[in-house]
């Protein structure tokens, strides 16, 4: 994969040719998942999904059908066989909205046999209470993993992370474990990466130290006091194809003594290991969609690959009966417990499609659906026709917070459950799940800077920070300047047309801008990451800067007392229930306008020097003036000495 990490196959043949063992072998089978996200069930869509029954539909997925392959791949073999997860397991699914009550994702996990995992980023979404209430939950109910989690500092300064920190203390989860099978010592610890550590903004007061130092103890201490024979990492940092940015590659090259590297965070869909000096690395996918099977021989001269599978968990597999009933039991759980003051059903179709509703890098029809249901949702709540001020002009949603697909399926409907996996993510300030919508106001120059993160931020850092948008058409040229890349804003004026806005300084009108509050949070501190060029102030509408950015959350009921949230996934359900039910059958479709995508973000790739140029803001010129500086100085330095010598001969 990378110049200094190899295929585990590509070297296989020089291992066995050059292998002489010291001491006596050790067979041992890791399986092992990553970032399973409360994907309970099978997906896309839920509804045609059937465990139980194989050949008949094209879900992936399920922990049914993982606890069943667990079960398979133990009873083929002789030697130990251990069952590894590195986190995120929460965070996804209808599931994890009871998941502080029940826990259910951990005692499920151990049910079907999982040792030992991690914590991921997500596992903080609900912040250090919420997931120390999950644990005290598992602990309750006798039943979950081992977690290890190497590298979290708690603030000795502040309460908010205390009742974690005292499961900490108690042991529940450990910042590393010895396990003893067939007379070999195995270490484990577990990591929270870089680039996942920055995904954790509801982690505060938990901060993370320095994972490649927090590996050197560890390795330290599992090899000289704990005598380990074999070590393992539970590394929630992840993959990349760029090498300066692999970080489970890096820590592989950086640390030595780290035997197996289990991988998640990237949700890199790895066929093979990789190795980097002497380290086997692997990670399987996303959302259950694979489990991967490590076959090995240990001994004193380390690591030997024998076999690897990636199994991919789909319809072909009978899943686990145990495992389903205990998942179906979670369903009436979910509907009693979050969905029925909704008058809603876990299972019950709220709208039909005929097409695929898909996420990319690139504008799609899936994120206009998700802009348009925030935009029409806080319209309803706080639009007044006799204020035109009040109308929302422009919401937004990154990719990284929209999580799963629409798809047709077999039926083309499609449940609560799968419009929740579409945007699950979060909590709000008044301690319920989901991430809820605020309205904010930004000046017109602010509009230009929210989508150059569009143009110059999300290539630079990934497919998380594209941003799908609702109520404006935007044109870019990706040629031009870093940060100046917007040529062309327009803005929907509720009737269906687009009217070019002017986003100079000279222009000081307020717009409404709405999108949810993770994202708003991003937005305000985008400016400290890019040296203030992106600088960003939300605004109430009187134009005074938003100290609490929970201060404008969309009230959804101001007849009640204090702030009933308005959430990104109770938006999106309620907005597909106003479209149109043509053939009668008591549930809506899909309109047609979202079948493909409409304009609303285009690229126009130019190298012309006037749209290089026009309009262009402090970079643009710097970067032009140093251009003519450049030239000037090579005509300085080689066009004026020719001419000078030329001169000189002619005079002679």
């Amino acid at each position: 994969m990378r110049s200094r990490c190899l295929s585990a196959f590509s070297i296989a043949m020089m291992t066995v040719l050059f292998y002489t063992p010291l001491l006596a072998e050790t067979r041992l089978t890791i399986l092992h998942t990553n970032d399973l996200h409360s994907h309970l069930q099978g997906f896309s869509p839920n509804r045609d999904y059937s465990p139980t029954i194989t050949g008949n539909d094209d879900t992936m997925g399920g922990w049914a059908r993982i606890a069943s392959v667990i079960k398979t791949e133990k009873a083929k073999r002789d030697n130990p066989v251990l069952v590894l997860d590195s986190g995120d397991f929460l965070m996804g699914s209808l599931f994890h909205m009871v998941s502080r009550e029940q826990a259910f994702e951990l005692v499920l996990m151990k049910e079907m046999g999982v040792d030992m995992t991690t914590l991921g980023n997500h596992e903080f979404d609900i912040r250090p209470e919420g997931l120390a209430r999950v644990l005290e939950s598992a602990v309750q109910k006798g039943k979950m993993p081992q977690i290890v989690a190497s590298n979290l500092i708690f603030d000795d300064t502040n309460i908010k992370d205390d009742r974690l920190e005292a499961l900490f203390k108690q042991g529940v989860v450990k910042p590393y474990q010895v396990m003893v099978k067939d007379g070999l010592r195995i270490g484990f610890f577990g990591l929270m990466g870089h680039e996942a550590a920055g995904f954790s903004p509801f982690a505060s007061p938990v901060k993370f130290s320095d994972p490649f130092e927090t590996a050197k103890e560890m390795v330290r201490v599992l090899k000289q006091d704990e005598k380990a024979d074999l070590i393992i990492c539970l590394s929630h940092s992840g993959l990349n194809s760029d090498p300066e940015k692999s970080e489970d590659e890096l820590l592989a090259q950086n640390v030595d003594g780290i035997d197996i590297i289990i991988s998640g965070h990237t949700h890199t869909r790895l066929l093979k290991p990789i190795i980097c000096n002497d380290t086997v690395i692997v990670q399987s996918w996303a959302y259950g969609k694979h489990i991967g099977v490590l076959d090995m021989i240990v001994s004193s001269e380390g690591v030997r690959v024998t076999k690897y599978q990636a199994i991919p968990i789909n319809d072909a597999i009978a899943g686990d009966t145990h495992i389903n009933d205990m998942i179906n039991s979670c369903i009436d759980i979910v509907n009693q417990d979050v969905l029925k003051p909704y008058n809603l059903r876990f299972d019950q179709p709220l709208v039909k499609t005929d097409f695929d509703l898909k996420l990319a890098q690139e504008e799609t029809n899936l994120g206009n659906l998700v802009t348009d249901a925030t935009r029409w949702m806080v319209d309803q709540v706080e639009y007044d026709p006799a204020d035109p001020g009040s109308r929302v002009d422009i919401s937004i949603q990154s990719n990284g917070v929209i999580r799963d697909n629409i798809l047709k399926g077999e039926t083309g409907l499609v449940t609560v459950s799968d419009l929740f996996r579409v945007v699950p993510l979060g909590i709000g300030s008044d301690d319920t799940m989901g991430y809820p919508l605020v309205s904010i106001y930004v000046n017109a120059a602010e509009i230009k800077k929210v989508f150059e993160v569009l143009t110059t931020v999300c290539p630079l850092k990934g497919d998380d920070y594209y941003l799908q948008v609702s109520g404006a058409k935007i044109s870019y040229n990706p040629n031009r300047m870093l940060f100046d890349r917007v040529t062309d804003i327009a803005l929907e004026d509720g009737n269906g047309s687009y009217s070019p806005v002017k986003y100079s300084s000279e222009n000081s009108r307020l717009y409404k801008f709405v999108t949810n509050i993770y994202n708003a949070t991003f937005l305000k501190i985008i400016g400290g990451f890019t040296n203030g060029i992106l600088t960003i102030v939300p605004k109430d509408r009187l134009g005074n800067p938003l100290e609490d950015l929970a201060s404008a959350r969309v009230d959804g009921d101001k007849s009640m007392p204090g702030i009933q949230e308005v959430k990104d996934w109770t938006a999106l359900m309620k907005y597909v229930q106003t479209f149109k039910d043509s053939d009668g059958d008591s549930i809506p479709e899909i309109p047609e306008l979202y079948r493909s995508n409409d304009g609303r973000v285009v690229a126009q790739a130019s190298f012309n020097p006037y749209k290089l140029l026009a309009g262009g803001n402090y970079l643009t010129w710097i970067a032009f003036g140093g251009v003519l500086l450049v030239l000037g100085l090579i005509f300085l330095i080689i066009y004026l000495p020719v001419r000078i010598i030329r001169k000189r001969k002619n005079l002679l």
